[in-house]
């Protein structure tokens, strides 16, 4: 690996192209770096993964209306939708807007935490859409998405977005872009005009995950997977873009980011080396924010020693910098502690989320979040209860460098009204490469089984598992059929209402 240093430059310095990261990303997703077999086998758990959530999500309002805007685009020998017969084909951008909100509209996929957040398998819709209408092959998905995962886990490694308040799509844009370029076998120019392109037109803000959290959270990383691919497709046809997009006087970083005396350094491998940063992120077994993950474990680890909630007088939630003011009660959002909040805001609180958990012993996608189950008496009662705070020591752990050290937990401490102080703490949650039961293969196929159990047929499930576990030999014929269908009478009629497509 090599860091690249990231900091603007005035316009009379005319900084080279080669010089400029957008110019390094894409020498990276142009090279001919080998994948490993490791991180083959990673990329075809994430494609399980997505499907999983993707068909769990099928019927979901936001879910719904990104496909019947996709079917409104219909193309003789485009991608395919997740849930629809594989004959079914529409634009790639299409596919990748419909696949990439069905993906993300129940937080339930892969994330990456660094000095920013990312899901980075936010990347394989649009990846995919486009491989199966340029008539690629599995080899073909599976080098691109290695180079999206590259590029997004060492922005996010890098460029906090967040503390600008700017939303983490901004990563996605590029990954994107430079992902295609691999897939697509585009020279560096392109690639790097593509990225450039993208990530001018992803930058949007965080309040897209603040207050009355809305169906826009599920439709922003679908929008840059879009995005990316228009970006890209103009930049084949030889357009240009803004440039240099980091390094610019009135660029990114100068106005939006730290400003012109900032200094960025984002890690990157050397040409040619072997990309394999999708073995440093990690899954989710609940469905909910990632930080939550670890303390629904521990919340269900304390359900079997507590079995009264009314005797608990107060709970305090020690964490990390992010838990406490993104999804904790130092984001001062009162929608995170309202009954009647929607479910993007619901998984979005901790103290909802730690609540649940602990009274139930358990988390359900969906049951967990229901209208009945957030204004359960009991449950309000002890979710107001629940403060958190940062703690420094957690924010290190979360900023560790080492994977192997790096945490996502806290500390609880939960006083009883008998003056009993029960505490403890989870650092990572159990289903995290160095939790107590680690994902695997078999976790993620129970996870698309347990998901899509009822809605697609048992053919149809080892047919998809039979064929995405053999992506590497897939040819371009079989890879449009990387897809799964649900059952007919799972089908909602098309709804009735005045739209533009």
């Amino acid at each position: 690996m090599r860091n690249i240093i990231v900091k603007v430059h005035p316009s009379s310095a005319n900084l080279k192209k080669e010089d400029q990261l957008a110019w390094k990303i894409a020498e990276i997703a142009s090279d001919k770096s080998r994948a490993g077999g490791e991180a083959i086998e990673m990329v075809i758990n994430r494609i399980i993964d997505n499907a999983s959530v993707a068909v769990a999500s099928f019927n979901r309002r936001p879910v719904v209306s990104a496909r019947e805007m996709a079917l409104a685009h219909p193309r003789k020998n485009g991608s395919t939708l997740f849930g629809l017969n594989s004959k079914i084909k529409v634009h790639c951008e299409w596919a990748a807007w419909a696949n990439g909100t069905a993906v993300r509209e129940l937080d339930y996929h892969d994330t990456f935490l660094a000095a920013d957040y990312s899901h980075p398998g936010d990347n394989i819709p649009p990846l995919l859409a486009v491989a199966q209408q340029k008539n690629c092959n599995g080899v073909d998905l599976i080098r691109s998405i290695l180079t999206a995962y590259e590029v997004q886990v060492n922005l996010v490694k890098g460029i906090c977005l967040h503390e600008h308040k700017i939303d983490h799509i901004a990563h996605l844009g590029i990954s994107v872009a430079a992902g295609l370029g691999t897939l697509l076998k585009l020279n560096t120019d392109i690639i790097y005009q593509s990225i450039q392109q993208a990530l001018h037109t992803t930058i949007s803000t965080r309040q897209s995950r603040k207050g009355e959290i809305s169906s826009w959270k599920a439709y922003a990383p679908s929008h840059a997977g879009k995005l990316g691919i228009e970006a890209v497709d103009r930049c084949m046809r030889g357009e240009g873009s803004p440039s240099p997009i980091y390094e610019g006087e009135d660029s990114l970083i100068a106005y939006v980011l730290s400003g012109k005396n900032a200094e960025y350094t984002v890690p990157l491998p050397e040409k040619n080396e072997e990309k394999k940063s999708i073995l440093e992120t990690y899954t989710k077994e609940h469905s909910a924010e990632y930080q939550s993950q670890a303390l629904i474990d521990l919340a269900r680890s304390l359900h079997k020693k507590i079995k009264d909630v009314s005797k608990i007088e107060k709970i305090e939630i020690h964490t990390s910098h992010h838990t406490h003011y993104v999804i904790g009660t130092g984001a001062n959002d009162p929608q995170k502690m309202d009954p009647k909040a929607s479910r993007e805001t619901l998984d979005h609180s901790i103290m909802y989320i730690f609540a649940v958990a602990l009274e139930d012993g358990k988390w359900h996608h969906l049951k967990s979040y229901t209208p009945e189950r957030a204004r359960r008496k009991t449950t309000v009662e002890l979710w107001h209860k629940i403060q958190t705070f940062e703690d420094k020591e957690w924010t290190k752990k979360y900023h560790e460098t080492d994977p192997a050290k790096k945490c996502f937990g806290g500390k609880v401490s939960i006083y009883l009204d008998n003056g009993d102080i029960i505490t403890e703490e989870r650092g990572v949650a159990d289903a995290h490469p160095n939790g107590n039961k680690p994902f695997r293969r078999s976790d993620y196929i129970n996870k698309f089984k347990t998901l899509t159990d009822g809605l697609i047929s048992k053919q149809e499930s080892i047919k998809f598992l039979k064929t995405v576990q053999n992506l590497k030999n897939l040819n371009h014929k079989e890879l449009k059929k990387l897809n799964v269908e649900i059952m007919k009478k799972h089908h909602k009629k098309k709804r009735k209402i005045y739209t533009i497509f």
